[in-house]
């Protein structure tokens, strides 16, 4: 196992891209930084995250649920007024609106916790951690 230590971003972007042009695959590579590095996703061609689906189904779902629960309650105590529509749709717009903002809000936090195995306290702080410095870890049974 090689480990490579860099003082500036720069010096560990340069670094990097050499090791993985050098044919070694990103699963033999471990990337610590002070603070989140884009470069470093699209060097290892990473997906994007399954999250926005949890956050898509949420927000659909807080949208039909309300329209749903305030059709359910005008026909289950209609109040007529002035020969005005039971199911008024620019009425319930607002309420659609922040029900699926909190819907979507909700479900993409347990989509959270679901995709990163929940919490797990003796692994906030990675033993390897090395302050503010960028890390290079290179697993020797992956390639050159």
């Amino acid at each position: 196992m090689k480990q490579f230590e860099f003082d500036t971003q720069e010096e560990f972007i340069a670094k990097l891209k050499e090791i993985v042009d050098a044919g070694v695959k990103s699963e033999f590579i471990t990337t610590l930084t002070p603070f989140h590095v884009h470069e470093v996703d699209h060097i290892f061609k990473t997906r994007p995250s399954e999250l926005r689906y949890f956050t898509l189904l949420g927000a659909a779902a807080g949208f039909i649920l309300s329209f749903m629960f305030m059709v359910f309650t005008v026909m289950d105590w209609p109040i007529i007024t002035g020969g005005k529509p039971l199911i008024s749709i620019p009425a319930f717009i607002i309420v659609a609106f922040e029900c699926t903002i909190l819907f979507g809000g909700i479900v993409s936090l347990l989509g959270f916790l679901h995709l990163n195995r929940l919490p797990d306290i003796r692994r906030i702080i990675d033993p390897r951690e090395c302050g503010n410095k960028f890390l290079i870890i290179h697993d020797m049974g992956g390639g050159k």
